[in-house]
């Protein structure tokens, strides 16, 4: 589910941030018109959840922003155990229990040239109060498509590799939906705009190969849950024609967390699912598992 007007944060609802080891006022972080990220669209970024103070998943989301800088050709200047640390701050400036944060990494310098000098990278964690949960998502097929994985570095988390996502998502929210399914090149079911699909069929789950988008460490738990309940589970291609024949659809990520999906409208045909028994099984094996951690 794409960060919307309804959810995303603003400076005067949002408490300090941290930026690069110190917490300050929201309106007071400020980035130069010249900074690489800005010019060139390199920087990196994870979206963490907080159950009741504590990071779900949290040591795997700053690993995976570690390995995101990497593979754009920069380093973390902060250790996991740091960035841990400095999200707790976060929340405990904010006065925060439920939240969602979003840790950036960027890297500055004054140069224009893609490949020029490397400025310093950055580092900032921003967090607000835990967004609604959905009840369901009404989608539409776009026009835009994922790009493959030989074009643009997909595996990272990249705030460049977010432009097509949220193209897509304006002309879903023009045209009446939440947001919108997207294909790869070959016509193949990759995902919604920032999160992953998952169809349920005959009580086994389905869900595409991460390849032109970016693995779900929610799905990977998400599947997790699956097994211990006696669920299939598998990746591979999908089709349109096998969202069709699903029984129930769902997506997850940290921001939907775990969400059915309602319809899918593509042109000249509308395709409705309800929210299934597996759908709800699952919803309350993942509010659980969080719990627990809570």
């Amino acid at each position: 589910m794409p960060i919307d007007a309804a959810t995303a944060p603003r400076a005067a609802a949002c408490g300090p941030v941290w930026i690069d080891g110190s917490l300050i006022a929201a309106d007071e972080a400020r980035l130069p018109l010249l900074s690489h990220a800005l010019q060139h669209g390199d920087a990196v970024y994870e979206g963490i959840r907080a159950y009741g103070t504590r990071l779900f998943l949290g040591h795997e989301h700053f690993r995976r922003l570690g390995r995101s800088a990497r593979r754009l050709g920069y380093t973390l200047p902060w250790r996991v155990d740091e960035l841990l640390a400095a999200a707790a701050a976060v929340l405990w400036a904010g006065g925060l229990r439920d939240a969602y944060l979003r840790p950036l990494v960027w890297r500055g310098g004054e140069g224009l040239v893609p490949a020029g000098r490397r400025g310093p990278v950055h580092a900032a964690i921003t967090a607000w109060a835990d967004p609604p949960r959905g009840t369901g998502l009404r989608l539409v097929l776009s026009d835009w498509r994922r790009p493959a994985p030989d074009t643009a570095p997909t595996a990272a988390k990249c705030a460049g590799l977010d432009l097509t996502g949220s193209l897509a998502q304006a002309a879903a929210t023009r045209s009446g939906h939440d947001d919108a399914l997207m294909l790869d090149g070959a016509g193949r079911v990759a995902g919604t705009t920032a999160a992953n699909i998952v169809l349920v069929r005959g009580g086994a789950l389905l869900s595409p190969e991460p390849g032109c988008f970016l693995d779900s460490l929610t799905k990977r738990h998400v599947f997790a849950l699956a097994r211990t309940l006696g669920l299939p589970v598998r990746e591979g291609t999908v089709t349109l024609a096998d969202l069709d024949a699903a029984e129930e659809v769902f997506v997850t990520g940290t921001l939907v967390e775990l969400c059915p999906v309602l319809s899918l409208d593509r042109p000249g045909q509308r395709r409705s699912w309800q929210p299934g028994p597996v759908t709800a099984a699952l919803r309350q094996a993942f509010d659980a598992s969080t719990r627990a951690q809570a």
